[in-house]
């Protein structure tokens, strides 16, 4: 009997409590940018405009007039690479579709493939002309086949661009030929490299040093020294124009963490190179990555008056913050976690938060989300309830 009069003074008690003064405990819940800054000073570039990101949060490691606007060069062909990727993502093109090249594609001058008019190449191969050796002629053939026409192309890129934030870029070709129109900033350079790196497959053509087309007849040469010379390159795409000057994107993978070089309008190759490499340098050798986890497993939280007892709690998704490494024996990671939920539970519903300080700041807040729903007690559920433990009180 005692048994079931604190079932009953228990359901007495709930009963009244709304659901939505439960759920504000972590109402005032709000992110924080997980992102870490170099020390102002500590790298010097040669190049006038220069940006070092880190690709899985974008946190800025180092700039260095990252803002100004200038002559894209065939960096441009980032977007087109980009914009190539998602349509063969969509299955709108695929790897082995034969494209035909174009009289539009075949007259460009600059750095070319030699299509002529009439020539059929795969999609694959496209991409290998322009990652690899930087083919303006290509570049319009890939943009024929996603859009139709350049023209319709570019207006893909720029409204692209503004989905990605890139405000201070604007496009009127897919290559980069120099116009008074067409611009782009280190950090716009940074944010569609990154973009473009989410997509893996990218890696299988900027990651090569030596090709061919034509059936092995046509060379192929990486126009990214650094493939060949530095350690973790994944990528990604060189430019230069005699208005934009020796830029490149270089993109390196070393110990879990890929950083994203941009280097724009420097004076020569050998400056762009050794701006691009001291970036990177920098950032393998000051910084790390760490995977946001709770250092104990996450134990079930009880269910108030649900038809389950608990509730799996989980990570809502998987965050990495990057750090400088020598502040790793300062960074601190606590879980706040409800002692308990109200039914009913929705999958998703947030029960609290991993934080991850270092110093007295907050890096990065984690929402902890139950695993799955759980429904609330019925009346009838109660009577159930309630007539199971009168059955088993009037067993002798």
């Amino acid at each position: 009997m005692r048994r079931i009069f604190c079932f009953l003074f228990s359901l007495l008690i709930l009963l009244p409590v709304s659901i939505a003064d439960d759920a504000e405990v972590f109402d005032s819940w709000e992110p924080v940018e997980a992102a870490a800054s170099g020390v102002a000073g500590s790298l010097s570039v040669p190049a006038p405009s220069a940006i070092l990101m880190e690709r899985s949060t974008g946190a800025v490691l180092y700039e260095k007039n990252a803002d100004e606007r200038l002559a894209t060069a065939s960096i441009t062909k980032v977007m087109t690479l980009l914009l190539t990727m998602e349509a063969l993502e969509r299955g709108q093109i695929a790897y082995g579709q034969k494209l035909t090249v174009s009289r539009a594609a075949m007259r460009l001058g600059g750095s070319t493939a030699f299509l002529h008019e009439g020539e059929s190449y795969t999609v694959d191969e496209m991409l290998k002309a322009v990652t690899i050796a930087s083919a303006n002629d290509g570049s319009v053939v890939l943009a024929e086949a996603v859009a139709g026409t350049e023209e319709t192309f570019v207006a893909m890129m720029n409204e692209r661009a503004a989905q990605l934030g890139m405000t201070g870029t604007h496009f009127v070709n897919c290559h980069g030929l120099d116009d008074p129109q067409h611009y782009t900033t280190a950090r716009d350079v940074a944010v569609m490299s990154q973009a473009l790196l989410a997509h893996k497959e990218i890696r299988n053509y900027s990651t090569v040093w030596l090709d061919a087309l034509r059936d092995g007849t046509f060379q192929l040469a990486n126009t990214n020294r650094l493939v060949r010379f530095y350690e973790g390159v994944t990528g990604l795409k060189t430019g230069t124009t005699g208005k934009a000057g020796s830029c490149v994107s270089a993109s390196a993978e070393r110990d879990g963490m890929e950083l994203i070089a941009v280097v724009m309008n420097a004076g020569n190759t050998d400056d762009r190179y050794e701006s691009a490499r001291k970036m990177l340098d920098y950032g393998f050798a000051g910084y790390a990555a760490m995977t946001v986890w709770p250092d104990e497993v996450l134990l079930p939280v009880p269910v108030i008056l649900g038809r389950g007892k608990e509730v799996q709690p989980i990570l809502e998704s998987e965050e990495t913050i990057i750090f400088e490494k020598h502040k790793k024996p300062l960074i601190l990671k606590r879980v706040e976690l409800a002692e308990d939920v109200q039914a009913p539970v929705s999958k998703g519903q947030k029960l609290g938060e991993v934080i991850v300080e270092c110093e007295g700041s907050v890096l990065i807040r984690v929402p902890i989300v139950a695993a799955g729903d759980v429904a609330k007690l019925t009346w009838w559920d109660v009577f159930k309830r309630l007539w199971g433990l009168l059955t088993m009180s009037a067993k002798p």
